[in-house]
């Protein structure tokens, strides 16, 4: 084997390095990485076109770096480690991205640089994102929230099962189950705004999640707490996302302790005379509870339910 061809092949096992001396954890990111390798056209570094790879990848980093700085890097000595693309078999002429996003970006970004380095693999969805995983948790361990929220990707993107889902993050499939939860809890919004909250693990984000639900709390307005709070947030003195998490949990600590509001009774609903089901106030309005046996009539009622709901409000507004 050419000495050129050991330096190309040599750069995705730079990657996977300490293969050997790794903790079992990691022995399958590991694995990922090497099968990433194998798959390699000829271990060949091409130069692609930025605008022929797609990113259509699941997000597992909610707070990517700043690429700036890699920008500069990439114009100043050039892009030493290329990014890892596939072929996409709806077009010739594209490519899909497995790893290197901010690589991506930074040369997207770039009035100097105009082609990427890329290495052409030849692998499934499977293989892609297993290889796209490894890569990342290889390089800083996602938080506890990120691959709660790269769980549900993978699950309602259609990637597989659960279970399949557990082998990529390297956690149990119960551990899945209670990442979907809490995401479910807290909602994608909420914790997006929040961020990262690298040191923030599980036990605090189940708490949060039981909060919000026992609160009924306005995930809106905490969105709108937690990106006041990371905006206001020194870096170099705190990481934002971990003072957006804290200011979130001390709004629910304090709405805990306040006094809720009464809600006033249910109401029959009568139609024709007869029970027909009951109008409930709640904390934050009103739900009717009909029963219908009349399919038509349900029907027509659906569709003329809204118009009935702005004549009555009109009313509302109207009284003397």
């Amino acid at each position: 084997m050419s000495d050129s061809k050991k330096r190309r092949m040599s750069m995705l096992d730079t990657l996977a390095q300490g293969a050997a001396a790794a903790p079992p954890s990691m022995m399958s990111n590991n694995r990922a990485l090497r099968s990433a390798r194998d798959a390699v056209d000829s271990h060949r570094i091409w130069e692609l076109d930025p605008e022929q790879i797609i990113d259509s990848r699941a997000t597992d980093r909610m707070d990517p770096q700043d690429v700036g700085d890699l920008r500069a890097s990439i114009e100043s000595v050039g892009q030493t480690v290329p990014i890892l693309v596939r072929r996409d078999p709806a077009d010739p002429d594209r490519y899909l991205l497995v790893y290197g996003r901010r690589r991506l970006e930074a040369v997207r970004g770039s009035d100097k640089v105009t082609k990427i380095r890329a290495m052409i693999a030849s692998m499934d969805d499977g293989a892609a994102i297993r290889a796209q995983a490894s890569e990342n948790t290889g390089r800083r361990d996602l938080s506890f929230i990120e691959r709660a929220m790269f769980a549900q990707q993978l699950v309602e993107n259609n990637f597989g099962t659960q279970a399949q889902s557990a082998e990529i993050l390297n956690v149990t499939k119960s551990a899945i189950s209670m990442f979907l939860a809490v995401v479910r809890s807290v909602g994608a919004d909420l914790a997006l705004a929040i961020g990262p909250a690298h040191g923030t693990g599980r036990p605090r984000w189940e708490a949060l999640a039981t909060a919000l639900n026992e609160t009924e709390a306005d995930r809106v307005e905490l969105a709108d707490l937690a990106t006041r709070v990371r905006a206001q947030t020194d870096p170099d003195v705190a990481d934002p996302s971990v003072a957006a998490f804290e200011a979130v949990a001390r709004r629910l600590r304090k709405m805990a302790t306040l006094p809720r509001p009464a809600l006033e009774a249910s109401s029959a609903l009568t139609i024709g005379g007869k029970l027909a089901g009951k109008i409930v106030r709640t904390k934050n309005g009103v739900r009717l509870d009909i029963r219908i046996e009349d399919a038509k009539f349900a029907d027509w009622l659906q569709s003329e339910a809204a118009g009935a709901i702005e004549e009555l409000h009109a009313r509302w507004k109207k009284r003397g």
